[in-house]
């Protein structure tokens, strides 16, 4: 699901590329740090390219508190399962192109396009962003339903200086990106149970005992 997520944004993003610049395949799902593999440059990730890579994750706390059930009123049954759990993943926005130029000219392009566009559902995206381009083969790895936010982060000079130093190589010219509220949950049910539909009133009450 969370390749798929990304998949999904890239699709959107080269769409967007290349109907407004003409230009194609520009942005990639990679892991950065394999440039830096076998030396400045030398790794299995070829150059040109923007690249995406999750570098963070962490748990949405706000949302734990919902509830264990779905009610279905068709069926009129309540299904019993546990609440998916919400994922905020920071993902690592990296032109990698041997021209500087070129480099900052393709991230202005992808920050202008996250300004423009920051909400992505299956409703307001390109149906074939949705179903080409290394989507998962399993049908389990898929999304059905998603609403994934972006939002700009701004990390402090320490923290690039940690990102990078992880990541095993130099600076690239990036940007950093919270993509907001990826439920994870895998499609099962413990138990179907029936709906209340009528509460019985009519209460009697026994003679007191004399």
């Amino acid at each position: 699901m969370i390749s798929h997520a990304l998949t999904i944004i890239i699709n959107e993003l080269n769409k967007h590329l290349n109907d407004v610049y003409g230009v194609t395949d520009t942005a990639r799902l990679g892991n950065i740090s394999d440039i830096f593999a076998t030396g400045s440059g030398g790794g299995s990730v070829s150059r040109d390219f923007l690249y995406l890579s999750a570098v963070n994750l962490k748990e949405e706390k706000t949302l734990k508190n919902v509830p264990n059930y779905v009610r279905n009123d068709v069926t009129l049954k309540a299904s019993f399962e546990n609440p998916p759990v919400f994922i905020n993943f920071l993902v690592l926005m990296t032109a990698t192109h041997t021209d500087y130029t070129n480099a900052l000219s393709v991230l202005s392009r992808a920050i202008r396009f996250f300004q423009f566009k920051n909400l992505f559902t299956e409703d307001n995206v390109d149906p074939a962003s949705i179903t080409t381009s290394r989507v998962p083969i399993n049908p389990l790895d898929q999304l059905e339903t998603f609403k994934l936010i972006f939002e700009i982060y701004s990390p402090t000079l320490e923290e690039v200086n940690h990102l990078w130093g992880t990541l095993g190589g130099k600076q690239y010219p990036f940007v950093l990106y919270v993509m907001r509220m990826l439920d994870l949950k895998f499609r099962f049910v413990e138990r179907e149970e029936p709906l209340i539909q009528e509460i019985v009133r009519n209460i009697h009450h026994k003679p007191a005992v004399s």
